[in-house]
């Protein structure tokens, strides 16, 4: 059976494009709630499916390393990837495919965007983005496949990253052409748009445990081919912002903070700031904000004061630097700030007040030890009267 990749274990059968790890770093990227399909197969190695196929995906310091499988007519083929990698080694088409793949992953990264670049300009317009950045550098903004990027958040409301895995990958097994099998694992291609839209859909999902949201993905599907056609959503990325944003909503199950989150992550958006109560709590604890007079409930006003706001700090590029914040905020992640905390050299406040401490403690000493002859002259003393009254 054909086993997940591992770089140490072949790297001649890999291929790697230049990326360092300031501009893209995958645990932080992969991880952040922006995606629900791509898994920690191996320490540091991350595998899932990008256009039709099963990758997996690692780095080092200042290289991509990514690693295509090719036995994917099928699950559970009877040949390694390895033996099928290298019968493909062979033909004429390899060189265009391997170009075709580089270029999906340059893609599917935004890898033309210096990150580097918009950290600088957010970290001077923000200090508290600056402090943050120091710590979660490389948090890129992928640019998804539509289809599977709305349906995945259709499964978001009232739920949490991992839940949401699990719904994505049974989603999948379910209505997704099987792709390939790797340690008992197998590997499915996103429904189609067709698959969702079936009928039987909406019960099928509710005994995988979907409930009220397997009717918004079974009707959602339905609604955009009989008002729109197959290639609505892709053409989305033509569009203004607002108005795609605007398109969006009209779907079932899709409000203000999915249609965002779809406009910024897969329809080139990049002003888009999808507002939660976790985006709103960071919006009044690190920034100050009040101007939701007190709301209790996420409104559409606030939904657009805060995302304007972000903008007007952060500029065209605002939903980006929102995932960043997004990302640290998240549980899963407090152990690197905890870490950098403990490694980070002391600030210049804390440097001062140690310098004064220390001069403090100097002159004591100095002044101990002056006193010092003096007391003993004194004891002596006391000893001599002591010893004449004996």
């Amino acid at each position: 059976m054909a086993k997940h990749a591992v770089l140490s274990s072949g790297a001649k059968l890999w291929r790697s494009l230049p990326c360092s790890k300031s501009e893209l770093r995958l645990d932080l990227t992969l991880a952040c709630g922006q995606t629900f399909r791509w898994r920690e197969t191996a320490d540091g190695h991350w595998t899932g499916v990008i256009g039709g196929r099963v990758w997996t995906l690692t780095q080092t310091e200042d290289t991509l390393w990514y690693y295509v499988y090719t036995n994917q007519s099928g699950a559970g083929g009877e040949n390694s990837s390895e033996d099928s990698l290298r019968a493909e080694s062979v033909t004429a088409s390899h060189h265009h495919h391997s170009e075709m793949e580089a270029e999906m992953l340059r893609d599917y990264f935004q890898l033309h965007v210096k990150l580097g670049d918009l950290y600088k300009e957010w970290g001077a317009a923000d200090s508290h983005f600056k402090k943050i950045s120091d710590i979660f550098t490389g948090v890129r903004m992928l640019r998804q496949d539509p289809t599977e990027c709305l349906f995945s958040f259709i499964c978001t409301s009232n739920n949490h990253i991992s839940r949401i895995q699990g719904m994505v990958e049974r989603l999948c097994q379910a209505l997704g052409s099987p792709l390939c099998q790797l340690d008992q694992t197998s590997y499915h291609d996103f429904p189609t748009l067709s698959a969702l839209a079936d009928s039987g859909v909406e019960e099928r999902l509710r005994d995988l445990g979907f409930g009220y949201r397997a009717r918004f993905l079974q009707q959602s599907a339905k609604q955009i081919l009989n008002t729109h056609g197959s290639q609505w959503l892709i053409g989305l990325r033509n569009v203004p912002y607002l108005e795609a944003r605007d398109s969006l909503r009209t779907l079932p199950g899709v409000g203000t903070k999915v249609a965002d989150c779809v406009c910024l992550m897969c329809l080139d958006k990049c002003e888009a700031v999808p507002v939660d109560t976790h985006v709103w709590q960071i919006a009044k604890r690190d920034y100050k904000y009040t101007s939701d007079n007190g709301q209790k409930t996420l409104t559409e006003k606030v939904h657009r004061d805060i995302g304007d706001f972000f903008r007007k700090l952060w500029g065209p590029f605002a939903g980006w630097a929102h995932s960043v914040l997004f990302c640290a905020d998240l549980k899963k992640f407090q152990n690197l700030k905890e870490m950098t905390s403990l490694k980070q050299p002391k600030n210049e406040e804390e440097r001062e007040g140690e310098s004064k401490g220390l001069k403090i403690k100097r002159a004591f000493d100095l002044h101990q030890k002056k006193k010092k002859p003096k007391l003993e002259r004194q004891k002596k003393a006391k000893m001599s009267i002591k010893t004449e009254e004996v």
